[in-house]
């Protein structure tokens, strides 16, 4: 008797989707049971299961979030209730195992709101047979290889076609050829799923078997009766079969050649190369189909290794997330907006990324928000963080002082700056070249800022600064107070939601939250003037009490302490209460 297998790789291509007259569901696969023939392929492949494990949880990520929660955080909260992390979580893995995946939508007793959602298996789902091209309603069967003709099914309206308590939102792809159901992404490479659980199969069965297939014992001195024959077998069996045997020899005693046994191997020519060409055959196919660019971001060993090639895992790892992974987590986040638009919310979702940060792709991010949605790392609009485009905005109206200034004095703009005339006194704009005049110069002196501080690195050295304070000092200008205040009331945008309107005050917040930079006051005085000299100038500024300095000119009509700054001007934001956050963090 011989156990002979064969694997027939065009057996399952593809699943066919049958409608059948006498029921009122479509089938999925000949048997209807096309959905427990992908779970078989996920459980027997080691590599499908591997991968499909690492696909789905960088699906789901960190969980589901909103860029604008700080703005509503009444809608957000209710979002948050209704999306629970588990259910998102199932979501996700039943959308790239399955291709599809399903919710349960319970409305309130009176419908006026989406109540509650909980995760439906998609495998216990069939579609109703549609009606004027669409699909009202599916039947939920728990096991669908117990129904029998007469079982009587539970129907269940799809999302937005009723006004029962429940429904079903379905959520599918759209793939060409497919109605009912959307075939899984990996399609082209199940059949090496099932090749790769064949030939584990076979080598199991050959090391639990171990000299069955391999090796021919004749015994050369007769036929023994049928009694001796199976106590032979079962001696031989015992001693030899087996794993554990491997490497063992067998010592044989004879009375003479002509009676000795013969062992004879039987083995298949090059076996083990064989075998291992349509292992990695198999591994290679179920990658590429499912599109995986590099092995390591799912936890599978590469040959290469990963400390020689982290630039290469880190484009892999941006490539992969943009052309695998976010078209999952937009087909979720389409379905909940509606869901969360019947409700009357509207947030802009996205799933918190699992990438380390410096694998993120900022080289064309052009706003906080889109920052967020690459990083996941909150970043509010509201002063807590300077758009880098504010940056070149300041740098524009910025100078160089020429050569017949010299700089004879440099400090932190202090908060007690009364000496100057009209110091920090937003209201004031002086239009036209940023060369002209400040309000605050006279004919010998010239008050200009500039913005100052150290680059911010990690452990690892690498510097971790902010664009917006990277361009600043990597400009080097110096701006009259006309030019920070003109700027700041240009970017009403990013102003607190308190703030009127008044624009992001730079003076005070710098380059946002955390920034490590302040802003130096420059005095420059008129070279070869014959009023005063050099060191005169340093003594008034920085010694002579204040009735003394009105021999620099310094001094102006309005009271000194009128004009005095607050407070925030002399800090870094990391030294602020909150660390310039608006609110405790």
């Amino acid at each position: 008797m011989s156990d002979l297998r064969i694997v027939n790789l065009s057996t399952y291509t593809s699943p066919v989707i049958t409608e059948v007259k006498n029921k009122d569901y479509i089938q999925y696969g000949e048997d209807n049971m096309y959905f427990q023939y992908l779970i078989d392929r996920y459980n027997g492949s080691p590599t499908n299961n591997a991968i499909i494990n690492g696909i789905s949880e960088m699906i789901y990520g960190k969980g589901l979030d909103a860029t604008d929660s700080s703005d509503k955080p009444d809608q957000y909260a209710q979002m948050k209730v209704l999306f629970k992390n588990d259910c998102v979580r199932k979501l996700a893995y039943d959308l790239k195992l399955m291709g599809q995946c399903a919710l349960q939508v319970i409305y309130s007793q009176d419908r006026s709101k989406v109540a509650r959602l909980e995760h439906m298996p998609v495998e216990t789902l069939r579609a109703e047979k549609s009606t004027d091209g669409e699909i009202k309603a599916y039947y939920y069967a728990n096991d669908w290889t117990k129904v029998k003709p007469n079982t009587k099914l539970q129907k269940i309206p799809a999302f937005g076609e009723s006004n029962q308590s429940l429904e079903i939102m379905y959520i599918k792809p759209y793939r060409a050829g497919f109605f009912y159901y959307s075939p899984v992404d990996y399609q082209g490479g199940l059949q090496y799923s099932e090749l790769e659980e064949e030939v584990s199969n076979y080598h199991l069965n050959n090391i639990m078997n171990g000299l069955a297939p391999s090796m021919l014992i004749n015994f050369n001195n007769g036929v023994p009766n049928e009694e001796e024959r199976e106590m032979i077998e079962q001696r031989i069996y015992q001693k030899f079969s087996g794993s554990s045997n491997a490497g063992k020899f067998i010592l044989a005693f004879n009375d003479n050649a002509e009676s000795q046994a013969n062992i004879d191997p039987v083995q298949l020519s090059d076996a083990h190369n064989q075998y291992q060409f349509l292992s990695d055959e198999s591994t290679k196919k179920i990658m590429v189909s499912h599109r995986v660019v590099s092995p390591m971001l799912l936890g599978i060993k590469d040959q290469t290794g990963l400390g020689n090639n982290a630039e290469e895992l880190k484009t892999a790892s941006i490539l992969m997330d943009n052309t695998v992974i976010r078209p999952f987590q937009t087909l979720l986040i389409d379905h909940f907006d509606k869901i969360l638009a019947y409700n009357n919310i509207s947030l802009k979702l996205y799933f918190k990324t699992l990438q380390p940060l410096e694998f993120t792709d900022l080289d064309n991010v052009v706003d906080e928000e889109t920052r967020e949605e690459e990083t996941g790392v909150k970043l509010s609009k509201n002063y807590y963080q300077t758009a880098p485009s504010i940056a070149d905005d300041l740098i524009n109206e910025g100078e160089e002082m020429g050569d017949e200034w010299e700089l004879i004095d440099e400090r932190e703009a202090l908060e007690d700056e009364s000496e100057i005339q009209n110091y920090f006194e937003f209201a004031s704009v002086v239009a036209g070249d940023a060369r002209k005049k400040s309000i605050q110069d006279t004919d010998l002196f010239r008050i200009r800022y500039a913005y100052s501080g150290e680059l911010t690195r990690d452990a690892d050295g690498k510097v971790v600064t902010r664009e917006f304070c990277r361009k600043m000092l990597r400009a080097n200008r110096v701006y009259r107070m006309e030019d920070i205040n003109k700027i700041s009331k240009a970017n009403v945008e990013l102003s607190p939601a308190d703030a009127k309107g008044e624009g992001y005050n730079i003076w005070l917040y710098k380059g946002g939250a955390n920034c490590h930079h302040v802003w130096l006051r420059r005095v420059y005085l008129k070279k070869n003037n014959k009023k005063i000299s050099v060191g005169r100038a340093r003594k008034i500024i920085s010694a002579l009490p204040l009735d003394e300095r009105k021999g620099a000119r310094f001094e102006g009509p309005s009271a000194p302490k009128k004009n005095q700054n607050p407070k925030e001007v002399a800090m870094r934001p990391i030294d602020m209460p909150n660390r310039g956050y608006k609110n405790p963090r």
